[in-house]
């Protein structure tokens, strides 16, 4: 029993850890940008050794992703097997429907330092297992296609491409804007409009 007490406290802990570097790097982020994100200064800011930093993370952009994980989950049964292309494209417009809250909830400074072209934490071809909305929509589609419920009238990559593009295209003005833009309208509409051609 004392063993699975100690074992909880350190998970505790570990996640306390965790959680206080991902803060430090969002507040140097918030504060002074991406360039000024390197781990010395992430450690500094949050009061951990360096080694601290690598048992948790494997890169200051591997802690990026790991803002990700954060962003308030999705109710799993709207997921599920849509029943036709409708509900497909209602359910994948409000998964970045969420993320555009999310986006609000962390800043646009915060959001402006991780959208950076030397985050390598957006390279699609280095994701890492976390929960990105494009790989839950394409998880999402890809079973609706085998299913037979949906129909594609592109390739399932170039769709998912697409979709990351107008995303990023959303998010870019939102940023340049410093706020002042119909975040959750831009995003639903051009969505919606890129899934009504492509999905039936």
């Amino acid at each position: 029993m004392n063993k699975e007490v100690e074992l909880t406290k350190q998970k505790q802990k570990s996640k306390e850890t965790k959680e206080r570097i991902f803060r430090a790097a969002k507040e140097i982020l918030q504060q002074h940008g991406y360039e000024s994100l390197s781990i010395k200064n992430i450690c500094e800011e949050a009061g951990v050794s360096n080694g601290s930093f690598y048992h948790h993370f494997k890169t200051k952009d591997d802690l990026l992703s790991y803002y990700i994980e954060d962003q308030p989950s999705i109710n799993p049964d709207l997921l599920d097997l849509p029943l036709d292309a409708e509900e497909a494209k209602i359910a994948i417009i409000h998964v970045y429907l969420n993320y555009v809250e999310y986006c609000k909830e962390l800043g646009v400074s915060f959001i402006s330092g991780f959208y950076d072209t030397k985050n390598q934490a957006l390279n699609p071809t280095i994701w890492t297992e976390r929960p990105y909305p494009i790989v839950t929509v394409q998880t999402y589609v890809e079973k609706a296609l085998q299913a037979n419920v949906i129909h594609l009238n592109v390739a399932l990559e170039e769709f998912t491409t697409d979709i990351r593009m107008i995303v990023i295209g959303n998010v870019f003005e939102w940023c340049l804007r410093n706020g002042d833009a119909d975040f959750e309208g831009n995003m639903r509409r051009s969505l919606r409009k890129y899934l009504d051609s492509t999905i039936d």
